[in-house]
């Protein structure tokens, strides 16, 4: 039986240099084999890429308060699948170097929220997830790998 419900991820950054400084090539060298490799996990849905491109590095979501932010949207089968290529594959060599990248941010930069089954979220979508975690901290309706809240029932 397939699952009711699909677990849907944003995580924001900004970066410390433009995207196509030199200093940026070890971050910009990783994105398609991190993209392919999250493709290729078990547990992978979806993820938003920008028009004829293979990463969403060309969406600037936050308009003029965002140009240099980064977003990455994805849907996965359950917080496990997430977790699993998150921290137990190649991945986790992006977070170990993400402050060669991006600014280090005092608010939370990353939530979780469920979706239904072949449901797409948009960005605006997962920026107010972000937005209610931001503002009233983990429940149902947005939380982190911390604190997550299981599926809604069938």
């Amino acid at each position: 039986m397939s699952p009711s419900h699909h677990l849907a991820q944003l995580n924001i950054g900004t970066f410390t240099h433009p995207l196509d400084d030199p200093r940026m090539a070890g971050f910009t060298g990783m994105l398609d084999p991190i993209n392919a490799l999250a493709e290729a996990s078990p547990g992978f849905v979806w993820r938003l890429v920008g028009e004829g491109e293979n990463d969403a590095t060309s969406l600037r979501p936050l308009g003029d308060d965002g140009p240099d932010t980064l977003i990455n949207l994805s849907v996965w089968e359950s917080v496990e699948s997430l977790w699993e290529f998150t921290y137990r594959t190649g991945h986790i060599d992006l977070l170990r170097r993400r402050r060669d990248w991006f600014v280090h941010m005092k608010e939370v930069q990353a939530v979780l929220w469920w979706v239904p089954a072949g449901h797409t979220p948009t960005v605006g979508e997962a920026l107010k997830r972000l937005e209610l975690l931001r503002d009233r901290g983990p429940s149902a309706d947005a939380f982190t790998f911390k604190d997550t809240f299981p599926a809604p029932a069938p």
